[in-house]
């Protein structure tokens, strides 16, 4: 039996809408459920009855990500002695199908329809009760809801529209319910929408309600009626790199992988082709997160390379040019988080946007070098230039706080986050006692994201033709690189130390951070076997992935969000780490783990995280109760797996695309169809020993071997 991951709820979604129900299509404001638009709940409280009483759920599914559709009948009815019902005026169940569909895009478009199936006229009172409390998404994730504003609904019977209106200062919102296309007149009463259905045997009754959410000055849009399947898609298509393989869920781990990704994807209109930016997750997160964009366009840049071109146009648009505590705002960041709720727009939360990240700036600059690499357009370089410039900046002067050579961290805001890296929790980071250490904090892993982006910088500088500068910053990666090994290497553990505190005390804790220095680079040879042995020990490797922190740390629950959790993204990079450092038997444990894992969750979905309980006899992945579903990362972690196995590497200078399969006994080949690099694509049959490419228009050679890695004294070529 599949795994499920929280509570059973149908979600629906289209870029920054989403809409969350009971299975039998209800929602209640004190729940999480509802119809959210850029960051504000529209739509808090529905119901439907039919003669007062709750119609029968038979089924509901989602049809698509966009697409849900829920079937009823009505139960036993009682219609009164004058009616055409049974002698005693009753109508048995089952007598009337009612089936619900409801499809997102700006708006909700649902379409209703009743069949009488009875051998007689039927006479019936739908009531509709559709409740807006506009809360933010802040308010509605803490179960804490305040009215902080006035609101208003007004019923305009001529033209069949129900009119909700929030206003809380500046900060206006409004949801319109539009009545079109009804088999019988619509009234307003007692907060319900009523319809008085008439039906003959065999008839049909139908209504139209339209959601459409009033943020500025254009009008909502939604989808047709009925339009379940195929319009939302076609709207900004993208064409996924598709997966063959005989291995027996593979495939469909591929397939929902895409979906997920689809289903996040945000989209600005603006930009000719439009720009694609994955929503980090949902439900909660179905808005721009700078690490998270930046960490997806890596992982997926072998599936849907649009991403990071997608983040790096919307991050250049928000980048810091000033300096605001208050937001952990300096010049040249790159945001956290950007928000539009009524919070966030009345600055009761920094989140408009909020800066509080210590390494969306360095991956800023290591995503344009992906984007480049598979690309092969120095064009893109000199667009963004200025911005990586900006980033290069804050690296080097804000980056490091104190001017000891190593990238920190520090909350300047009252409202802030406290820990800016990927695991930024308040208890993710702590002490071998498992104390919290004082900030500044330099993270192991920030030091290794620095030497990459480094490197990648002076290479984009002997691209610009500026060979003086490309020297300069190679030079600073050898003396961060010099001064990490020496000071951040725990040879007890023979792995690396968890970070420094503020007074630069090491934390000698065993966590997974340090797979995200060997992904970097930054570790030398020497040491990248044992950081692998250390983290594939039994304290850290659970069967399903790698450990968030060790079993034996006192602050280890394998039910935490950081602290003894398995994040598939987190693997995945440390995978990468492995095959970087030779150890491809490793890098393969790691993908059979999460994959088995994905073949067990509901739609072999994998989750943005799941318990670290070990995977022993009998054994499933236990969900993590709130972990976001489907979620941008996690999806594309099951890119970038694949892409390690493959071992898929581009190299923009030589328009090259280097392929070393190391294929495991449970993979023995493989098809990628429509793989995209420079301005076109091609299909890959993989096997251990043997490469071919077939229809090949990208511009890319393919050669069948190892990516060169020049040493550090060279122009490196890029990690992608």
């Amino acid at each position: 039996m599949p795994v499920t991951v929280g509570p059973s709820t149908l979600t629906i979604n289209h870029d920054r809408q989403f809409l969350i129900s009971q299975p039998n299509a209800t929602m209640v404001a004190q729940d999480d459920v509802g119809f959210y638009a850029s960051d504000t709940r529209f739509v808090s409280g529905y119901g439907v009855t039919v003669n007062g009483r709750l119609p029968r759920l038979l089924d509901a599914i989602t049809v698509e990500h966009f697409s849900a559709r829920y079937e009823f009948m009505t139960p036993e009815l009682h219609l009164g002695p004058s009616s055409d019902a049974s002698a005693d005026g009753i109508l048995p169940e089952g007598s009337v199908g009612f089936r619900l569909e409801r499809t997102i895009l700006e708006g909700v478009h649902e379409d209703y329809d009743l069949t009488n199936y009875a051998t007689h006229p039927v006479r019936l009172l739908l009531e509709i009760q559709i409740e807006s409390d506009f809360a933010d998404v802040f308010d509605v994730r803490n179960h804490r809801l305040i009215r902080r504003g006035d609101l208003q609904t007004t019923w305009r019977p001529r033209i069949g529209e129900l009119r909700s209106t929030y206003r809380n200062r500046s900060f206006r919102r409004a949801l319109l319910v539009k009545v079109e296309k009804a088999g019988s007149k619509p009234e307003y009463a007692n907060g319900r929408l009523v319809f008085l259905c008439e039906l003959a045997p065999r008839a049909e009754w139908h209504v139209c309600l339209k959601w459409l959410p009033v943020i500025g000055t254009r009008p909502a849009r939604t989808l047709h009626c009925h339009a379940l399947t195929g319009e939302a898609r076609v709207l900004h298509p993208l064409a996924p790199v598709e997966l063959v393989t005989s291995h027996p869920t593979l495939p469909a781990i591929w397939r929902q992988a895409v979906e997920d990704t689809e289903a996040l994807r945000m989209v600005d209109t603006t930009v000719k082709g439009g720009a694609f930016v994955p929503a980090a997750g949902i439900p909660w997160f179905v808005t721009v997160f700078g690490r998270d964009s930046l960490v997806v366009s890596m992982e997926s840049i072998s599936a849907f390379p649009e991403f990071a071109l997608g983040a790096l146009h919307t991050l250049a648009q928000v980048q810091a040019t000033d300096d605001d505590a208050e937001q952990d705002k300096e010049p040249g960041k790159i945001p956290h988080e950007i928000r539009s709720g009524e919070l966030a727009s009345l600055k009761l939360l920094p989140f408009a946007p909020y800066y509080g990240t210590a390494d969306a700036t360095l991956l800023f600059i290591i995503v344009l070098s992906y984007a480049y690499q598979w690309s092969g357009d120095v064009a893109l370089l000199r667009r963004y230039r200025r911005n990586a410039e900006a980033a290069l900046n804050w690296l080097l002067h804000y980056g490091d706080r104190d001017g000891d050579g190593f990238q920190e961290y520090s909350r300047r805001s009252s409202k802030g986050i406290f820990n800016q890296g990927w695991k930024d929790s308040w208890d993710a980071i702590r002490h071998a006692d498992g104390s919290i250490p004082e900030a500044p904090i330099a993270l192991c892993e920030l030091q290794g994201y620095a030497f990459d982006a480094l490197l990648r910088m002076a290479e984009i500088y002997d691209l610009l033709k500026e060979p003086e500068r490309a020297a300069d910053l190679r030079e600073r990666a050898r003396r961060l690189y010099q001064q990490f090994n020496e000071v951040f290497w725990w040879e007890a553990e023979g792995t690396y130390y968890l970070g420094l505190d503020k007074e630069k005390r090491a934390m000698e804790t065993v966590a997974s951070n340090a797979g995200h220095c060997l992904a970097s680079g930054i570790v030398p040879p020497e040491r990248a076997g044992r950081v692998v042995d250390r983290l594939m020990a039994d304290d850290m490797w659970s069967g399903w992935g790698i450990r968030t922190l060790s079993t034996k740390h006192p602050g280890y629950n394998p039910y935490s969000y950081h602290c003894g959790s398995i994040w598939p993204h987190d693997n995945a990079t440390i995978a990468g780490g492995f095959r970087r450092a030779g150890r491809h038997l490793e890098a393969q444990r790691v993908a059979e783990g999460i994959f088995a894992a994905a073949e067990r969750f509901d739609a072999y979905r994998l989750p943005e995280l799941f318990s670290g309980l070990p995977r022993d006899a009998g054994a499933f992945p236990v969900p993590y109760l709130g972990a976001n579903v489907p979620q941008a990362w996690a999806a594309a972690a099951v890119f970038r797996l694949i892409a390690i196995l493959c071992g898929i590497h581009t190299v923009g200078r030589t328009r090259t695309m280097y392929i070393n399969p190391d294929l495991p006994d449970w993979l023995p080949s493989l098809t990628l169809r429509n793989l995209r690099a420079g301005h076109g694509a091609m299909e890959l049959h993989l096997e251990r020993g043997r490469v071919q490419a077939v229809g090949n228009t990208t511009g890319f050679k393919v050669v069948h071997g190892r990516l060169p890695r020049p040493a550090l004294v060279e122009a490196p070529l890029a990690r992608s």
